[in-house]
């Protein structure tokens, strides 16, 4: 390891928190709760793509507010079977394989358990899910999430629906 790996390049220093890292290690600098973000102006720190993915009408990648993607990111896992993502194969619960299951209430406590583990898993840290509720009517899958924003403490309630 050189040293400028391990010094403080502003004063020189030992560093033992950078000594600690390898190269090519990927960190982030700074905890994301101290990240800033408004989500009226839209700026800050992060950038909030929006879902699914497309352009502006500058041509640049179209972005959203906090709130959009905080339900844009539920979405995703919501509707992402487990194995579909190659470097996250445990990412997402795959609810929309209960659209032609038969109705029953231990089908819906299992899926509402799966639901709830597998937003806690992957937005513990954006949110604190309150309520799980799935329904299947026809061809739809009809999942309404009551959750808490962490970082504004707002209740919310979102409803997805995915049909054939």
């Amino acid at each position: 390891m050189h040293m400028a790996h391990c010094c403080d390049t502003r004063e020189g220093k030992w560093n033992p928190s950078i000594a600690r890292r390898q190269q090519g290690d990927l960190y982030l600098t700074n905890h994301p709760a101290e990240y800033h973000y408004d989500a009226e102006t839209r700026e800050g720190d992060l950038m909030q793509i929006d879902y699914p993915y497309h352009f502006d009408s500058r041509g640049h990648t179209a972005e959203t507010t906090s709130h959009d993607h905080i339900r844009d990111m539920i979405e995703q896992i919501l509707f992402t079977s487990p194995g579909e993502r190659v470097n996250r194969p445990d990412f997402g619960c795959g609810i929309q394989r209960l659209i032609f299951t038969p109705n029953s209430d231990a089908i819906a406590a299992a899926t509402q358990v799966i639901v709830q583990g597998s937003l806690q898993q992957w937005m513990g840290d954006l949110i604190e899910v309150e309520g799980v509720d799935v329904q299947n009517v026809d061809s739809s899958l009809i999942v309404l999430v009551q959750y808490v924003v962490r970082l504004t403490q707002e209740q919310r309630v979102d409803k997805f629906v995915q049909g054939v």
